[in-house]
């Protein structure tokens, strides 16, 4: 018994120098991208700038002539559709208890269709609901019994090397 519990230190100590070999590239990683970021957000602010005058001058410019888009009412031009089309409108609701009262008032025949009604059971609450409680509730708790465990203290790379591993293990079980 000694013996094995020696054995499972020496790889829980070599887990963690895998882990911590795995988050130093991966940290090394973050670090390249955000100098690439800073290096590049300039140029990529600038180009976002310039995107933007020129859909703005392009719309001031179709806006100015509509009578070049009445049929057909848009045109594509090197990939860009262009012209006008009809907008979709949008619904503003200001006071939706008020909204609802009304629907169910004046139309009942859209209640069923246009309120939205949501009751779903509230797993995190039942989590602390005693089990037999549970069970009488037609609920039934899963996967309860003792699991191994294998958890570095979390950082924010080290929970980015959770995902990689947990990915790696996605990969494997795909292969």
């Amino acid at each position: 018994m000694n013996d094995t519990m020696t054995e499972i230190e020496l790889q829980t100590r070599a887990f963690k120098r895998a882990h911590d070999l795995l988050a130093d590239r991966v940290s090394d990683l973050n670090e390249e991208i955000e100098k690439l970021k800073r290096r590049r957000l300039p140029g990529i602010r600038s180009a976002v700038a310039d995107a933007a005058e020129q859909r703005d001058k392009l719309s001031a410019l179709i806006e100015a002539h509509p009578e070049l888009f009445e049929k057909p009412k848009t045109v594509v031009i090197d990939g860009v559709r262009v012209g006008f089309s009809k907008a979709k409108g949008k619904i503003v609701i200001d006071d939706p208890a008020r909204t609802i009262m009304l629907i169910k008032r004046r139309h009942p025949e859209l209640a069923e269709t246009c309120i939205r009604v949501t009751e779903s059971p509230n797993k995190k609450a039942l989590a602390n609901v005693p089990i037999a409680t549970i069970k009488a509730l037609g609920c039934k708790v899963e996967e309860t019994g003792d699991e191994v465990v294998i958890r570095t203290v979390d950082s924010d790379v080290d929970k980015l090397v959770g995902a990689l591993l947990a990915e790696a293990a996605d990969w494997e079980q795909a292969a």
